[in-house]
This record gives structure tokens, sequence and C-alpha cells, in this order.
């Protein structure tokens, strides 16, 4: 039977999270789905354990390939995804059982391209207090998880341009709107229509690849319904060492993306969106770069940030500013000897 929902599992030494991974997909009240579980390399037991579900339920459909990185991972998972709608999710997290009939039954109510839905915000802050305090975190379960949803008594919310609801601001918890935003760019919060992101890939061996992803998605004004529940647990990374090395690689890959994503709107958006994704996103991932250089220790890191900032602004970045950004563009005038 062709499934409705499509979901796509990279692996890479998950096998101590991989169980619960699969077990919230198999539980899932919706039962017309299929899990495409990519081995990018894995040297652990995260294969096996795929082929294990995939033996039990032919459902579970196996990718193994060579280590390529998450985007080569989820890229691999795509083409071998049959339903109308796909979704992603990271092997080390879970999802809410009801995530995926609340999803399809939202879309095809209100014909939406997108449904977007958060992750549950008490879960991780709880898991990184217990690290801190040494207590498990492996056998923790969110109380949300065992909330039953009246899906007909849901309140959503529906727009046909996603630049409405889609932001990185952080708004204040009075405004009204609040529960409604699209609040950064993390692709496992979404189910998206097959056909929308056919033809976006994501790009090969950087990290925060979701952002340009995601700013190609928007690009092609989709129809989007927010339904504002905590549906997925998201696990955090508890790992705290700041290395200079580490640090320069994050920034090259944020200008990768930025540069990769500027140039897509240069050549596509009207005025309205690229206005919009710079105001909205642009800006926030260029600080964001930028306050890495505090990390960098070497004459040769320092250069390697400067280029990526030269040439960004070679390519008309930083020419159009909003005023609140106009301090730090300043400062990148600065670092890089421009006026």
């Amino acid at each position: 039977m062709q499934p409705k929902i499509s979901i796509i599992i990279p692996m890479y030494n998950v096998e101590k999270y991989l169980r619960r991974c699969l077990d919230s997909v198999k539980n899932q009240t919706f039962t017309e789905w299929q899990a495409i579980l990519v081995d990018d390399g894995s040297p652990d037991k995260s294969g096996a354990i795929a082929e294990e579900y995939a033996k039990k339920d032919s459902r579970f459909v196996v990718v193994h390939k060579e280590n390529g990185g998450l985007s080569d991972a989820r890229n691999a998972g795509f083409p071998k995804a049959d339903g109308e709608y796909i979704m992603y999710l990271d092997s080390d997290d879970f999802i809410h059982p009801q995530t995926m009939e609340i999803a399809y039954k939202t879309a095809i109510k209100n014909k939406s391209d997108i449904v977007s839905f958060s992750y549950d915000r008490f879960y991780r802050p709880q898991l990184m207090v217990r690290h801190v305090l040494h207590l498990d975190t492996d056998n923790v379960v969110p109380f949300g998880i065992k909330k039953k949803y009246n899906i007909d008594k849901l309140k959503t919310k529906t727009v046909d341009d996603v630049f409405e609801l889609a932001t990185e601001r952080t708004h204040n918890k009075t405004n009204p709107n609040r529960k409604w935003l699209i609040k950064h760019c993390q692709v496992w919060k979404n189910m998206y229509k097959k056909s929308l992101i056919k033809d976006i890939p994501f790009i090969k061996g950087i990290l925060f690849e979701d952002f340009p992803w995601w700013s190609e998605v928007m690009l092609k004004r989709p129809r989007v319904t927010v339904v504002p529940l905590p549906l997925y647990y998201y696990i955090p990374n508890f790992g705290g060492i700041v290395l200079s090395a580490k640090q320069l690689k994050i920034m090259k890959c944020l200008c990768i993306g930025l540069k990769a994503a500027y140039k897509l709107y240069s050549e596509k958006a009207d005025n309205d969106q690229m206005k919009k994704w710079q105001e909205q996103f642009m800006w926030f991932f260029v600080n964001w770069a930028f306050r890495k250089l505090k990390y960098l220790k070497t004459d040769e890191e320092i250069k390697c940030a400067r280029d990526e900032f030269i040439e960004m602004n070679k390519m008309g970045m930083f020419n159009n500013v909003p005023d609140e950004w106009y301090d730090l563009r300043e400062k990148i005038y600065a670092f890089i000897g421009a006026k």
C-alpha cells in the first residue's frame, strides 16, 4: 500500500537512542507511513538495529551508504520516499504518538504544503539540568508524550505566504501572535508536501544545513498551517567544549549557507521576499557567524574569517541593512577594512 507519509531518519553512532526513536515511529496512531532509515556508514550497531526493525515491519526501509554527513544522508533517503508528504526525524530524537496523524489530517483539511509544529520546550532544559547534576538523562519520559489530543478541536492557523509567520526573531511573551510563529528553521519541526521540496537538496558537508534549505523552501511561498503543539522531543548536545578550530568550521559553514541563500534570493526573489528574508533571517545568521570571531586564535583562522566576510561584502550582502543591524555592519566593515 502506498504510504501517505515518508519519514527520513539519518543514522550515525546512535545505537544508544535509536530504538526509542524507531519505537516512536512504530507506535504512531497513524499507520500509513514509511520510514527511510539511512545508515550513514555508522561504525556502531545502528545499521544492524535498523535491519532488525525492517525485518519485523516492512514499513521500515534501510539504506546503507558510506559516511557523508547529515545532509548527504537526508539527500540519499529522499529518492526512496514514496509518500505524498515528507518528514525528517533525527535518530537520537523521538516524536509524540499522534504526530503523523495530526500533521496529515491538518494538511488534508487545509490543503497545506507544510504543517508546522513545535518541540517540547520543557523536556530539553530538564535534560540539561539533570546532566549538570550528573543525574540520568536517558530514561526521562516527557510529561506531554502521554497527552491525547482531540484533532477535531485543535486550533490552527493557515497562511498562503510563509513569510507572514517564519522568523528567527525572538518575540516578547506578551505578543498574542507568538504561538503561531514558525520560529527558527529546523527541518524536523515540519511535514512537507513531497512535490514542494523534490528539487531542493541539502548542501552537503556543512553544519546548520537547515538554514539555506529552509530559505529555498520559503522562496516557493508555500501554504503553511501551524499547529502550536510540542510534538517533537529534541535531545540536546551535552558537549560544552569551545575549540577555536570547531568555531572556525561553524563560522565557515554559516557563511557557505548565507552565500548560497543570498545568491538564490538575488536571482529569484522579488523585492518583498528579499527584504523579509534579510530582516527575519539573513542578518541573524550574519550576526551568529560574526560572533564566532572571538573564539578564533591564530592569524590563519582570522584571515580565513576575513576572507569569508570580504566575499559576502563583494556579493552585496551588506548593502541594505535594517537600523537594528547597522552597528553590526559597521563592525564587519571595520574587520574587513571596507567603507
